[in-house]
């Protein structure tokens, strides 16, 4: 299996590296202007010559996760146009820029590129500034939906292998919901004024 990771950020960086320390091969797809001389990426290329253009990592990769920012989005979703995606399976693990509707989501705009692609949402709750969100490696759990069932125990299990819980939240008309997750806590972050990140955990009573 090859994981390819849509995107020059510190989430996609960091669930890369948690993937490679695995043991599974990961490739990363960046926009064609991206900085591969920033130190830790410059590392990557080096050891594991893993950063390519988009398509190219699409079309290596079995499970592509989307960690790109908002602005680079149109870019990635112009390469799965491009790209045959029959038998491929991604993950959406962006969060839409705040609206009080949230309804023109990424995960719609990911989903009307990728036609052919199983397409599923987790990570998303980390925030693209991952790790620097959870400096204390507190958050241990992610949601996850999609409509394929088959697929979900993959996916699961994709994301146990990296030490995370995974919470299955249904079918991905829920998808916005864990976007509303995800800016609700940035909202109460911003509200406390404090350094801290403030996160949900999933309690059972």
């Amino acid at each position: 299996m090859k994981l390819g990771i849509l995107g020059g950020t510190n989430l996609g960086k960091s669930l890369g590296k948690k993937y490679l320390n695995a043991g599974i091969d990961v490739v990363f797809g960046v926009r064609p202007d991206f900085d591969t001389e920033e130190t830790e990426w410059k590392i990557l290329n080096r050891f594991y010559d893993k950063l390519c253009p988009y398509d190219s990592a699409i079309i290596q990769s079995e499970i592509i996760l989307i960690c790109c920012e908002n602005q680079y989005l149109s870019q990635v979703c112009q390469s799965l146009r491009r790209v045959d995606l029959e038998d491929k399976i991604i993950i959406d693990c962006t969060n839409s820029k705040y609206t009080n509707k949230l309804r023109n989501s990424n995960t719609q705009m990911i989903q009307r590129s990728a036609a052919n692609a199983i397409v599923f949402k987790a990570f998303n709750n980390l925030g693209l500034d991952y790790p620097n969100s959870d400096t204390l490696g507190i958050i241990k759990e992610t949601f996850f939906c999609g409509d394929s069932i088959p697929e979900k125990i993959r996916i699961k299990r994709l994301i146990e292998l990296i030490g995370f819980k995974a919470i299955d939240a249904g079918k991905m008309t829920n998808a916005t919901l864990l976007e509303a997750f995800y800016h609700l806590g940035k909202e109460i972050t911003w509200n406390k004024q404090e350094a801290s990140n403030y996160h949900f955990k999933l309690v059972s009573v």
